[in-house]
C-alpha cells in the first residue's frame, strides 16, 4: 500500500526519500521530468505498476503496521486474465511479496499461478541496511525483463 506521502500525493512511490524513482528511471532510462512522463516511461518499457493491497488499514505508513483483518487485494485474477502476456512480477520488497503469497496466490485460477515472482530490494527509506548500488545491480533484472 501506498505511504501517506503518496496517497496525499495520489502518486506511487512520493515520500521524497523513497529511491524508486530515480533508481527505476536510471535503469530504465526514462526521463524523471514529471509523475506523468515517469508514468508514461514504464508503459513504453511494458511495465504495469500496481499495488498488491487494494485497501487495509495501518496506523502509519509502516507495512509492519497493516491490521491484517483489514486487508483487501487488488484484483489479480482480472489483471492477468487482460494482460495475458505478463511473464514476471516483481516485488518492491519483502512485504509485498509476502501479502500477494498470502492474499492473492491462493486465490488465482491455476493457470495464473505459474508466473514468475521476484523480491527486489524495498527502495523505501525504512530500507537503509542495503546500499543505493547494491539495490541497483538487483534492480537491473528489471531492466533485462523488458529487452
Amino acid at each position: 500500500m501506498p505511504g501517506k506521502a503518496s496517497l496525499a500525493a495520489n502518486q506511487y512511490y512520493a515520500h521524497p526519500r523513497n529511491i524508486f524513482w530515480p533508481l527505476i528511471c536510471s535503469i530504465l532510462d526514462i526521463k524523471a521530468d514529471s509523475y506523468e512522463t515517469r508514468c508514461q516511461g514504464l508503459l513504453q518499457c511494458r511495465i504495469a505498476l500496481w499495488d498488491v493491497l487494494k485497501s487495509c488499514t495501518r496506523s502509519s505508513s509502516l507495512d509492519a503496521d497493516i491490521d491484517e483483518s483489514s486487508i483487501v487485494p487488488n484484483d489479480f485474477g482480472t489483471f492477468l486474465t487482460v494482460h495475458s502476456g505478463i511473464e514476471v512480477i516483481f516485488f518492491n520488497g519483502a512485504m509485498a511479496e509476502k501479502m500477494y503469497l498470502r492474499n492473492v496466490l491462493p486465490h488465482l485460477p491455476e493457470q495464473l499461478t505459474g508466473i514468475r515472482l521476484v523480491r527486489l530490494p524495498s527502495t523505501s527509506p525504512a530500507n537503509a541496511s542495503i546500499s543505493y548500488e547494491e539495490k541497483r545491480m538487483t534492480w537491473q533484472q528489471v531492466r533485462a525483463e523488458t529487452e
